[in-house]
């Protein structure tokens, strides 16, 4: 069975990451999102495993000396980290493996682990983010001012992505996220011992 490939998704708060995973995993077999452990108290409904592993910040800690995380964070005063034994177990299960991050702890994972596929999410146009998060309702006019503000900076990274994602139309956007990943598959750096293989077996011949 071929190993899957761990795929990080970034992009602009607004840019619609959310819905856009959540649609690929409905539409598509073979993707896992990742689980993140976290140091948070569960809310009303989350269990553990599911939406995310809950562990103390002692538990949390020695995560973090055991090397058990891909990447590790702080964000309002608590842990959140990727598991690196669960993603690896998807991963050699032949599962596409999804992370979605933001861009610093993007690019340290792609720095750890190389063959890791950056993927960054984007609306067609500032002027339409904008007009995004003011839908969303939950934003202060400050809120979406910082946002904005912070999209601005983030911009700068997107060359440092593998592949650019415009979200115009979720379907759209959808396939063309699923075709990437599995044209990935087939790049000829991820096939080096199928080359061998059948270089060997013509010498063979």
């Amino acid at each position: 069975m071929d190993r899957g490939i761990l795929v990080v998704v970034s992009g602009f708060s607004g840019a619609g990451k959310g819905t856009l995973m959540k649609r690929l995993l409905e539409k598509y077999d073979n993707y896992a999102l990742s689980i993140s452990v976290t140091t948070r108290s569960p809310r009303e409904g989350e269990q553990d495993g599911r939406e995310y592993f809950f562990r103390t910040r002692k538990e949390f800690e020695e995560l973090i000396s055991q090397d058990q995380f891909i990447e590790y964070a702080q964000y309002v005063g608590n842990h959140y980290g990727t598991p690196k034994p669960y993603v690896e177990e998807q991963l050699r299960s032949g599962k596409d493996v999804i992370l979605e991050i933001e861009i610093q702890g993007a690019l340290k994972v792609k720095e750890r682990f190389p063959d890791t596929l950056l993927l960054f999410v984007s609306p067609p146009s500032a002027q339409e983010l904008k007009k995004r998060l003011e839908i969303r309702g939950t934003e202060t006019e400050k809120s979406i001012k910082d946002r904005l503000s912070r999209a601005k900076e983030e911009a700068r990274y997107i060359s440092d992505y593998d592949h650019l994602l415009v979200n115009d139309d979720l379907e759209t956007c959808v396939d063309v996220m699923h075709m990437v990943i599995q044209s990935e598959h087939h790049r000829l750096g991820r096939n080096r011992e199928y080359v061998q293989k059948i270089r060997q077996e013509l010498e063979a011949l």
